[in-house]
């Protein structure tokens, strides 16, 4: 198949829209269920860079939950914990493979973001991992391959419309890409910068030490925000992403995002969410959106008399902003990238209050010894990589 005729481009009215090779040859992907569109396929394409990119990095199975060009999660196959099985919606499904157990964590970071997803896996698509995406609400998969039974499951998904592509893991595009905007071609190199441990060994502040699970972590953080839209930031503990900022003008702004996504990931995780009653019969997408309200400000649109007995077995107690405090305060050990330097140590302060002790950063701001200065007072360490990462 040389090319394939899409529905419409990023909207309705942008027609004719297709993808197809400019050099004639055959596309290397196969859609073997559905009818994926536009945007389904630049979330695609971008997420299957990103997980095979973690995969070269980490040696592990890697998943990643993709919304509008962007990813809402990242993270590789390490086993779940019991709470995190509770607190991601699959304590139900047993021992998970380790590929399912990295689109748990993909998925169940920022569950909120993630709803409505396209899935990119790193491996062929087992059984495990089919079963925990037949049931949550997703546009679509790509994959370098699928079991039969697992085909099968998704084939069921959407009453045989769920967008299923696989991809030619031997594919290798060409050195140059190209864009177009307003009728004008863009060209540029590919960005084929391969990150590894080498990339953290330039530490700049007093702590020197970042042990090889925060290295990881690290890198983890780093090939996110390679294929995150600019301004972007990402915190990661465990080897997930647990707070993505995107496309952010300010890069403050987008520590903040991503830092509230990190503490939202641990409130979770708290003894007052997970000891919650909700009523029998709701669905894991209404538990989501309670979840959020209860643990944030407005709390009351979920607490309120007449409101909670719709979504609670019994009305819970308000979780007070200082017992989230001080929950939060038991959140150590975090990582944090950032895909271009950090102008102000305002950044530093932020990730300090979501448990940041590692960060990697390109560096080069004027006001590089202040940011250096604020790390050293809270003992982090932070390598200065010398790269810049945007994606547009």
């Amino acid at each position: 198949m040389k090319e394939l005729e899409l529905k419409y481009g990023c909207n309705p009215n942008q027609k004719p829209s297709r993808i197809y090779m400019a050099d004639g040859s055959e596309l290397p992907i196969q859609v073997l269920c559905g009818r994926p569109g536009y945007i389904n396929f630049l979330d695609a394409f971008n997420g299957w860079l990103l997980v095979s990119e973690l995969k070269k990095a980490t040696g592990l199975p890697a998943a990643t939950s993709f919304k509008h060009v962007s990813p809402a999660g990242a993270a590789v196959g390490l086993p779940l914990d019991e709470t995190l099985a509770k607190i991601y919606w699959v304590d139900d499904l047993g021992e998970l493979s380790p590929l399912a157990s990295a689109y748990a964590r993909a998925r169940g970071a920022d569950r909120m973001s993630s709803f409505g997803d396209f899935i990119a896996l790193s491996d062929v698509c087992d059984v495990d991992t089919a079963r925990l995406i037949k049931r949550e609400v997703s546009d679509g998969v790509i994959a370098p391959g699928f079991e039969p039974e697992a085909l099968e499951l998704l084939k069921q998904k959407k009453k045989g419309n769920y967008n299923v592509i696989q991809i030619d893991p031997n594919y290798v595009p060409a050195p140059l890409e190209h864009k177009e905007v307003f009728g004008i071609t863009f060209e540029q190199g590919r960005n084929e910068l391969k990150i590894d441990d080498e990339f953290f060994s330039n530490v700049v502040t007093d702590n020197k030490e970042i042990p090889d699970s925060a290295k990881m972590d690290l890198a983890i953080s780093m090939i996110t925000l390679k294929y995150t839209q600019s301004n972007s930031v990402c915190y990661v503990k465990g080897g997930q992403a647990i707070g993505i900022g995107a496309g952010q003008q300010s890069r403050i702004h987008c520590t903040r995002l991503a830092g509230q996504k990190a503490d939202n990931w641990w409130l979770r995780q708290s003894p007052q969410v997970l000891g919650l009653q909700f009523k029998d019969g709701i669905g894991r997408a209404d538990r989501d959106n309670a979840i959020d309200l209860y643990i944030g400000e407005e709390y009351m649109d979920v607490l309120a008399d007449g409101v909670w007995e719709n979504t609670f077995k019994e009305k819970p107690a308000v979780f007070t902003r200082e017992e989230k405090r001080a929950w939060l305060d038991k959140m150590t050990d975090v990582s944090l990238g950032s895909d271009a330097f950090f102008p102000f140590g305002d950044n530093i302060e932020r990730a300090h209050k979501s448990g940041v002790k590692y960060i990697a950063q390109p560096g080069g701001s004027v006001r590089d010894d202040n940011v250096i200065s604020v790390c050293n007072k809270y003992g982090m360490a932070m390598a200065f990589t010398g790269i810049r990462l945007f994606h547009h």
